[in-house]
């Protein structure tokens, strides 16, 4: 029986675990709060600030597990690279993780290193280095934490006006103990998608099919599979997610985000793990992005992926705070034809949260999302 460190237990924790419980696996669930989505279905579970680098290493020492998983970014990354010293392996890689949880290594990696084409960008540790990186960059353009998730913390700014509360919104949201932001050239662009990449210990590297996403706030909305793209779109997006995954090395499924325009497919940001928009996965298909991802960690076969056709996800947002709440709302939500609720099992809310997800397939993709915003909509958050 392998075991699992999982660094990380929100929603994206919760389903890797259920594909680990079904093969085999003995999962410790770790986040900073108790009761943690994947903390209520794993063998075991310890709460632990994991930017502190001494308490993540004693529970590794502790635990002895066989693969560290991490599943957020708020992780003291230098600790994982010690521990990869000594012995522990740490998905896909300690650097890879390094790497991508921080966008100023990321993008550096990406546009210095391998020149792959990505918004034009400058990084700021200030108000006042932030309103010279704007200067620099030019209106409109985009403001995000070097570190955060979800997209929380993010901003555009369409006027100067607006820079000091972006600066206040992004230091308020960002994750890790360095306030540091990185400003974007503002990308016109037709749409946005995830391009999930899978790196195999044995075989070569795997792909899913695009996923298109909407956002607000930053943050993704719904999402659907397949992502209308060209063959050169698809090809240039495949292209550019094996040349910077295979740089970064490691075993495991990437979330690789690409800005598509009418002429240019531009690199976006990479997460070394499953990808909130790839929940989508969870209908559209016979292997999940979470059973991707651990066959790929264990180094199992991945056979012909068999899609059931158009598929899209919707979220289920909570709206304000609250200590504790129910639902209602459900039987109506599944009662239509192909499709599904998941909720996440988050013992409290606040505004913009995710709570659940309403997964839907259809004939065509219009249908396929109108069925999954439906679903979401249904469902309704009782508030305590």
């Amino acid at each position: 029986m392998k075991k699992i460190m999982l660094l990380g237990s929100g929603e994206l924790g919760k389903e890797f675990c259920i594909s680990a419980q079904r093969l085999g696996c003995h999962v410790l669930a770790v986040d900073r709060y108790e009761d943690a989505p994947a903390m209520q279905i794993a063998q075991e579970s310890r709460v632990i600030n994991m930017l502190d680098g001494e308490q993540l290493k004693k529970l590794a020492y502790d635990f002895k597990p066989d693969f560290i998983v991490p599943e957020i970014e708020a992780i003291r990354t230098e600790m994982l690279i010690e521990l990869e010293n000594e012995g522990f392996e740490v998905i896909p890689n300690a650097e890879a993780t390094y790497l991508t949880m921080n966008r100023i290594e990321i993008r550096n990696k990406a546009a210095r290193e391998l020149g792959l084409r990505t918004a034009n960008y400058q990084f700021a540790q200030s108000l006042d280095e932030l309103k010279d990186a704007i200067s620099e960059i030019g209106i409109p353009c985009v403001v995000k934490p070097i570190m955060s998730s979800s997209g929380k913390g993010q901003s555009t700014i369409k006027d100067r006006s607006q820079i000091e509360e972006a600066w206040n919104y992004a230091c308020e949201n960002m994750r890790g103990d360095q306030p540091e932001v990185i400003v974007e050239e503002f990308i016109e662009f037709e749409q946005e998608i995830t391009l999930l990449t899978i790196r195999q210990r044995e075989g070569s590297t795997r792909f899913v099919r695009p996923i298109g996403h909407r956002q607000e706030r930053g943050d993704y909305q719904e999402s659907w599979i397949p992502a209308q793209m060209n063959d050169y779109q698809l090809k240039q997006a495949r292209k550019m997610a094996k040349k910077i995954t295979d740089h970064i090395g490691g075993y495991g499924l990437f979330g690789v985000e690409f800005f598509l325009t009418k002429d240019e497919v531009i690199f976006s940001e990479l997460s070394p793990r499953p990808h909130d928009t790839g929940m989508v996965t969870l209908v559209s298909q016979s292997l999940s992005e979470f059973d991707l991802h651990l066959r790929a960690i264990l180094g199992l076969p991945i056979p012909q992926i068999t899609y059931y056709g158009p598929s899209a996800s919707a979220v289920i947002l909570a709206d304000r705070d609250s200590e504790g709440v129910t639902y209602s709302g459900i039987s109506e939500a599944v009662a239509e034809n192909k499709t599904e609720v998941r909720i996440f099992g988050k013992k409290t809310s606040r505004p913009f949260r995710r709570m659940g997800v309403a997964l839907a397939r259809g004939e065509n993709l219009d249908q396929a999302i109108v069925r999954a915003k439906g679903a979401a909509e249904k469902v309704k958050i009782n508030y305590r």
